[in-house]
């Protein structure tokens, strides 16, 4: 009967669904609009009857559906990618939250709301909501813009300070303050399992993708590659991070596979039919009674929601250095709220330190900002050239000024060849730290398990931590080494760039010695001092920490040859994983080279009421027909630059086609009915 319930559940979801699908495409609108709207009328709070019974096994797809999505969002945005604009997504998304929490707790205070409940609100109102963004710039196929990408890496930096922000919060609930060690503790821990995280799936994800490519099985890929995904996921939750973390974090390494673009293509429909319930089930949680009883606070917090993300976000990407109309579009395509003020919302249930109402009223803002973010994203152009006419010239002319000297800025920092290297050797001497702390903290939490689990183990406690301190110092070694080494290397580095050589004079060359000399003995100190940190919890006794200090001398001393050849290994390995470019596409343009020499290029506008107008262009079978390929749309006065084969259609669209004389006549010929020369 269970079985049955749970049919008749998943069944009803996926035909409103499919009707929300065929209907909003119809009429042109984002189709997650549908399918919230479509999860409220079948939902337990629509009269007259409910149709979903088991709202909890609903819940539990939803759930593949964030981590479906998250992983599909991974896949597209590689870490290539979020290294170009890294600093970009930090600043706006850092003054993002900062900004809308002081505004959420000023609104909650102003309502006449209590501490805590306020504090909640702003933290609530301070993260956008990932899933959400991606399924609407999807549906108007914007992903592969560049305020997109912008977008991406925002909300990832949004989903890691999410985390910390969940941390501190459950410490403020319970003690009525932000402990500083905690927050120290949350951040390192974090940093740490990023660091592991990526270098360990750098080197290890695409050797084994390459392996079950040799098979030419794609089930044998796709079934490797879901694996991963949950695998991953289930490791992220275990350690007391986001389920979408741990997704995004796998899709982004496996995006640097050379398979990707096969990936990307089997994931495509698991991702589109698991977000699909994901979005019935946010319609499923809106109560319209609730609703009209809070109507003037959703209003007002929906509104403050949308103006408010607008501008700090359009303002943290101006002020990285972005131009007013890239910096706008991003601002307004972040204006909502979604799963992770879900989670913040009940967080504060759970540790029953907010008021019963929070959660229904992040639910409805949260569905409100979701119906507004298509058509925000679809207007920031029009707002764009709005602002163009009606500000004053100056102000236009003094922020272009500001965004060409950052820019400028950034290039000529770019230029200087020793700022470059120190930049990168400390960028790997932090990636090594990291890994060395992650590997300590994961002792510590061996050692707490193995206390329980080998209560008589040889020298009682004492004897467990010698083991697992000379176990983790050993297992530390290489990258231990490889800080040394660097931070040796740097030490020359900066002594030969703050002192000007001068053939004339003798002592430069000893001068330089000296501050290398001095800068190395500091760093090596530092760490020293960092280990004895790390060693805290799992520091054995002093009779005890003198053999083991032992073994790792011995160690270390048979080990140095196999450690230093484990790691460059491991750095030839990482960096040919960041080098190597994918396999191309399969893709309609795959033989278009050989026709640049006579290559021809022409516009032609898609009509209403003709055939091609909703069509995909596979359908269309303009390139085996004719020879003739789509290389570009303009829609809407964006562009899509080589479209895939299944992008569809819309009347008015722009299609540039590339050809010879020959083929673009046929494929003229061929769509006669369906188009008209522009």
């Amino acid at each position: 009967m269970q079985d049955f319930t749970f049919l008749q559940d998943l069944s009803t979801v996926m035909i409103v669904a499919a009707l929300a699908t065929i209907i909003f495409r119809q009429f042109k609108q984002p189709v997650v609009l549908g399918y919230i709207l479509a999860g409220a009328i079948i939902g337990p709070h629509t009269p007259p009857f409910p149709l979903i019974t088991d709202e909890h096994a609903i819940e539990t797809l939803a759930q593949l559906g964030v981590i479906f999505l998250m992983f599909s969002l991974g896949l597209e945005f590689s870490l290539r990618k979020l290294r170009k604009v890294g600093a970009t997504a930090l600043i706006a998304a850092s003054l993002e939250i900062l900004l809308m929490i002081v505004v959420g707790y000023e609104l909650g205070r102003a309502f006449g709301w209590n501490t805590m409940d306020s504090v909640f609100l702003g933290a609530i109102l301070s993260i956008s909501s990932t899933t959400i963004i991606i399924k609407a710039l999807e549906g108007l196929g914007k992903t592969k813009e560049h305020f997109a990408e912008l977008i991406f890496g925002i909300l990832i930096v949004e989903d890691i300070l999410a985390i910390v922000m969940i941390a501190l919060l459950s410490g403020f609930a319970v003690s009525g303050g932000i402990e500083p060690g905690e927050v120290g503790r949350t951040v390192l821990g974090l940093s740490s399992f990023l660091g592991i995280l990526l270098v360990a799936g750098l080197i290890a994800v695409p050797r084994l993708l390459n392996y079950v490519s040799r098979f030419k099985s794609d089930e044998m890929l796709l079934v490797t590659v879901v694996g991963l995904c949950f695998g991953v996921s289930l490791v992220t939750v275990k350690l007391g991070y986001s389920v979408a973390l741990g997704a995004f974090l796998i899709g982004a390494i496996i995006a640097e596979a050379r398979q990707i673009a096969k990936v990307e293509a089997l994931m495509h429909p698991v991702r589109d039919l698991f977000s699909a319930v994901f979005f019935v089930s946010i319609g499923l949680l809106i109560d319209p009674a609730l609703i009209l009883k809070y109507a003037w606070p959703i209003l007002i917090i929906t509104a403050v929601v949308v103006a408010g993300k607008v501008f700090t976000c359009t303002l943290g990407c101006f002020l990285s250095g972005n131009d007013t109309r890239t910096s706008m579009k991003v601002g307004m395509g972040l204006a909502q709220i979604g799963e992770f003020s879900f989670i913040i919302a009940t967080l504060g249930l759970t540790l029953k330190v907010t008021s019963d109402f929070i959660y229904p009223i992040a639910v409805a803002v949260s569905a409100l900002t979701t119906l507004l973010t298509p058509y925000l994203i679809r207007s920031s152009d029009s707002v764009v050239h709005l602002i163009d006419k009606l500000a004053p010239r100056s102000l236009l002319d003094t922020m272009e000024t500001y965004t060409k000297w950052v820019g400028g800025s950034d290039r000529q920092a770019q230029g200087n060849a020793g700022r470059k290297i120190l930049t990168k050797l400390g960028m790997q001497i932090a990636v090594n730290l990291l890994l060395i702390t992650g590997i300590f903290i994961a002792a510590a939490y061996l050692h707490r398990k193995a206390t329980v689990a080998w209560p008589n183990f040889t020298g009682g406690d004492d004897g467990v931590k010698a083991v697992l301190w000379v176990a983790a110092l050993i297992v530390s070694f290489p990258f231990l080494i490889a800080v040394w080494r660097k931070m040796e290397a740097g030490a020359m580095l900066i002594a030969e760039i703050s002192v000007n050589a001068r053939p004339a004079d003798p002592g430069t060359g000893t001068f330089q010695s000296v501050i290398s000399g001095v800068i190395t003995v500091v760093g090596t100190g530092i760490l020293i001092l960092l280990l004895l940190l790390l060693s805290s919890t799992i520091l054995p006794s002093s009779n005890v920490l003198i053999l083991g200090l032992a073994v790792v001398v011995v160690s270390g001393f048979l080990l140095y040859r196999v450690s230093v050849k484990f790691y460059v290994g491991a750095q030839f390995a990482l960096n040919k994983t960041l080098s190597t470019p994918p396999d191309p596409a399969p893709s309609q343009h795959q033989t278009l080279p050989l026709l640049l020499r006579h290559a021809r290029l022409e516009t032609i506008e898609v009509r209403a009421h003709t055939p091609a107008a909703g069509k995909m262009i596979s359908e269309l079978r303009l390139r085996s027909e004719t020879g003739a390929s789509v290389v570009g749309i303009e829609r809407d006065g964006e562009g899509i630059v080589n479209p895939s084969p299944n992008e569809e259609l819309q009347t008015g669209d722009q299609l540039l086609l590339i050809g010879t004389a020959g083929q673009l006549a046929a494929a003229k010929k061929l769509l006669s009915a369906s188009v008209r020369n522009s």
